[in-house]
């Protein structure tokens, strides 16, 4: 089976009602015949630029109907769609840019200062300056589908935080990009869901699968992004916002004007703000159409599902477990008649190895393993061949790509995740390298040494602290201000421990059990 999203959007544009809404932003409504007629539009546009097949075009957008216009019009056109975390600085941006040979950026106004002095075709959402095309001025140009020759081996290349820090591009072939999110499309349990084109068009012409999801995760991530596209090829309707910001409460409001099925959330940096608005105001919302909650990519407590539940008792809460390089890998599962306790997750095509040996581990056994994802994945690491080699390996003959999350097998068979490794931090669904933000912070002329690690925050999940050793006068403040001049700012520490030594061991490895104990003696004096 070859599958190529371009096809997709080409078969939903014929099936879909074109007054019905395929995106909500900020209550403008996007229709799917102008969704349609857009995307058409935009692919065109771009290749008259010169563009070629399989060139990469990279996304610079915050959440909106654009975003979502410029991914399906890459895939009409059978380029390559790849996304920039706008939270990155320019240096970081023109990294990402030349590591994947972009030739062309879709990008706000408000990013235009961050970009490098590149040869690139630039196409702005705002108002265009010298050199650069106006999206939304292509609504006027030749509307009709392009009837393209399209492969289901065209990509999408997703860019996820790499172990050093760098951004890392994965490749998702369209086919199997396709596969993974197949059981999002399901509209009945006890059947496939549509594998075809032509069995999803016939689909949508039924009626069926016409869901309505609030979406407040950025769509620079797969969690946003994998969430909308599920949404889209039901010809359903993704609600967003272009704000900076979580803001729970117009979420909330959203959620009713829009008749919201569902909501997306990013674990208990969005749960937490939720519940609070939730119970400060029980009757402001009425959310008895909710039938699903779905989280992804950090930590969702078990109170929090508790506080959800108390306002919407009927909603399914899936917790799941997923990466940028293999989408879904584990769920768990939670309604009002099951309690709420430590999630355990089944797995979905994965199992449980021994790091070392990568042998399948039994259930009930006390050996702490990392998780081997198989079914649909992308091809690997773009121009990284080495680290394609590591995460993705052949067990007992199928193809699986190790994942960074540590778990356990319980005696039931289910899975106990315990974290990520490498002291991975997430904050609010991002996550921040360690050593990056060492690296950043020793390039100030006080610092002689550093370590950088995660410590609870009841609102991000986690935020990043640190234990510096300086000589001469330097202020954890003025240290903060210095790694946000080298790197995204949410990976700054948000809190500095000055301390005489940072913990090492006696070979020189990192004590951070010991550095996280230092800074803890230090935030109680």
């Amino acid at each position: 089976m070859s599958v190529s999203f371009g096809d997709v959007f080409d078969a939903i544009g014929r099936a879909a009602r074109p007054e019905e809404a395929a995106v909500i932003c900020d209550g403008a409504v996007t229709s799917w015949g102008a969704f349609d007629r857009h995307s058409n539009a935009v692919a065109r546009a771009l290749l008259a630029t010169g563009l070629k097949t399989q060139d990469k075009v990279a996304l610079y957008m915050r959440n909106g109907p654009e975003y979502l216009i410029a991914f399906a019009a890459c895939f009409k056109a059978r380029l390559v769609p790849v996304n920039i975390n706008f939270r990155y600085g320019p240096a970081e941006i023109a990294y990402l840019l030349d590591n994947a040979d972009a030739r062309a950026v879709i990008f706000d106004p408000v990013f235009r200062q961050s970009l490098p002095e590149a040869d690139l075709v630039r196409v702005t959402t705002g108002e265009p300056t010298a050199g650069e095309h106006a999206f939304t001025s292509l609504k006027a140009v030749d509307a009709e589908p392009l009837r393209l020759p399209r492969s289901g081996d065209d990509i999408f290349l997703l860019y996820t935080g790499g172990t050093t820090g760098m951004p890392k591009g994965v490749m998702w072939p369209s086919t199997a990009l396709w596969e993974a999110l197949a059981t999002s499309r399901s509209v009945d349990p006890t059947k496939p869901p549509p594998m075809t084109v032509a069995a999803l068009e016939a689909q949508i012409t039924s009626g069926l699968g016409r869901v309505r999801y609030a979406i407040p995760p950025p769509f620079m991530h797969g969690t946003g992004l994998f969430s909308a596209m599920s949404v889209l090829s039901r010809a359903g309707a993704v609600i967003c916002s272009r704000s900076p910001s979580f803001d729970p409460e117009a979420t909330l409001d959203a959620m009713v004007a829009e008749r919201c099925d569902g909501l997306i959330i990013v674990g208990d940096a969005f749960a937490a703000p939720l519940v609070r608005a939730l119970d400060a105001q029980p009757l402001r919302w009425d959310l008895t159409r909710v039938t699903s909650v779905v989280s992804s990519g950090m930590m969702w407590s078990p109170d929090l599902k508790q506080g959800l539940l108390r306002h919407m008792p009927q909603a399914v809460l899936a917790d799941g477990l997923g990466a940028s390089e293999a989408a879904s890998i584990a769920i768990a599962v939670t309604t009002k008649d099951v309690a709420t306790g430590e999630a355990q997750f089944a797995l979905a095509d994965a199992i449980v190895v021994d790091p070392e040996t990568l042998q399948p581990l039994p259930p009930g056994s006390d050996t702490v393993g990392v998780i081997a994802k198989a079914g649909p994945l992308p091809l690997g690491y773009y121009k990284d061949p080495e680290r394609t080699a590591r995460t993705y390996v052949v067990i007992d003959g199928v193809r699986r790509m190790i994942a960074g999350d540590h778990a356990m097998v319980l005696a039931d068979g289910s899975i106990k995740l315990l974290g990520r490794g490498a002291h991975c931090i997430n904050t609010a669904g991002e996550k921040v390298y360690p050593e990056e933000v060492e690296q950043a912070l020793k390039t100030h002329h006080a610092v002689t040494d550093a370590l950088v690690f995660g410590v609870p925050d009841p609102h991000y999940g986690q935020q990043v602290a640190a234990v510096v050793s300086v000589v001469g006068e330097a202020t954890a403040t003025g240290l903060i201000a210095h790694v946000k001049e080298r790197l995204a700012g949410y990976k700054a520490p948000k809190r500095i421990g000055l301390v005489a030594v940072v913990p090492r061991g006696p070979n020189g490895k990192a004590d951070y059990a010991g550095a996280k104990a230092a800074f803890q003696a230090l935030a109680e004096d």
